[in-house]
């Protein structure tokens, strides 16, 4: 059995209007800004359809069904201490702002919701101030905290919020221990399209949500998987393998699980061979993100004659490359210190607030 598949545009007021309809079951799937060639019809338990690039792969269209997405709101209720009100502050065609939305409907509170164009944290303070519930919930990426913590005035509305979930990419540890420090109650999240959006908050899986390792890989379990992608068969077999009757989500993430603690250490994708030796580039981003100024810097692979592929740096602030290599190099070897240093103005960014990896590619080279 199938149901019709509306494209709708990407309008926070009319997102929320179709999604509360097709999570009912009384309208059609959603799919938010979809292209003309999107089908016309889904597969009856779809409500709705996410299409994503990732940073890096070829645009997949996952399908997300109305029990997935509730149950997701359903946990993320229980951990973050109930329904409330939500501050839409993320764009509506990612899940992170879809979720924003769908936790709405699930708890019966109008959302307020920040206008469109580019992040303005006075416009945040500002949004903030319109919210008349008990209890009080956003959604950010670490870019946007950043922002605010450096608005004097936003501080109040901050912490006025019950919890403010950070994801959609790793939070640097001086950042979140800043926010700590100013009373700000932060959770972070961990997640995909694929799980409905953030299904692991602090490194603890939420609901009935399990991780497990394999061969050095996450892999996530429970409730809030997506049904698949749409059209693509083959992709969603080997996306969703099914184990003793349990379909497990392949994330692409590596990872390891300390005392139950689940903790993401890079991509699959972002190991390079340098000089013979693997290097994590997610690892050598940690290291340089400690260092004084460079909180926003990140990571990219570039070739090399001689060792094959290097570690470059892409920053918005001046940093020495030799006290960059020397930390690098002490914490993790010789052949993970920074071939160079690219200053940019600013740090190239997806609209989901995640860095663009085929851009910082072609910056690095």
């Amino acid at each position: 059995m199938t149901r019709e598949l509306r494209a709708v545009p990407p309008d926070a007021g009319g997102v929320l209007v179709a999604l509360r309809e097709a999570l009912s079951g009384s309208g059609p799937a959603v799919l938010v800004g979809g292209p003309t060639d999107a089908p016309a019809e889904v597969p009856k338990r779809v409500a709705l359809v996410v299409e994503t690039s990732g940073s890096t792969a070829k645009p997949k269209r996952v399908a997300l069904s109305s029990d997935a997405l509730l149950a997701s709101a359903a946990a993320s209720a229980s951990v973050i201490g109930g329904h409330g009100q939500w501050l839409l502050a993320l764009p509506v065609h990612y899940i992170a702002g879809l979720n924003v939305l769908v936790r709405s409907i699930a708890s019966e509170t109008e959302p307020v919701i920040l206008g469109d164009g580019s992040f303005d944290p006075l416009a945040f303070v500002e949004a903030a101030d319109r919210m008349d519930a008990d209890h009080r919930f956003t959604s950010l990426v670490p870019a946007q905290l950043g922002r605010l913590l450096d608005t004097e005035t936003a501080l109040p509305a901050l912490r006025r919020f019950d919890r403010i979930l950070l994801g959609g990419q790793s939070t640097p540890v001086p950042l979140r221990d800043r926010a700590e420090r100013l009373g700000i109650r932060l959770t972070r999240t961990y997640g995909s399209s694929e799980t409905s959006g953030g299904c692991v908050y602090d490194g603890r899986p939420i609901g009935n949500v399990e991780a497990r390792i394999v061969d050095g890989e996450i892999q996530l379990a429970g409730a809030m998987l997506a049904e698949g992608y749409l059209d693509d068969d083959d992709r969603t077999a080997a996306t969703f393998p099914v184990e003793d009757g349990k379909r497990w989500y392949r994330t692409g993430d590596t990872g390891e699980v300390v005392r139950g603690t689940l903790r993401v250490t890079g991509r699959l994708d972002d190991v390079i061979i340098s000089g013979g030796i693997k290097v994590s580039l997610a690892d050598v981003e940690r290291i340089v993100r400690a260092l004084p100024g460079q909180t926003d810097a990140v990571v990219a692979r570039a070739p090399s004659d001689r060792w094959g592929e290097v570690p470059v740096v892409i920053t918005t602030q001046e940093v020495a490359l030799e006290s960059v290599r020397a930390v690098v190099a002490a914490a993790l070897g010789a052949a993970a210190a920074p071939a160079r240093v690219v200053v940019v103005d600013a740090i190239p960014m997806l609209s989901s607030g995640k860095p663009d990896r085929v851009l910082l590619h072609r910056l690095a080279q």
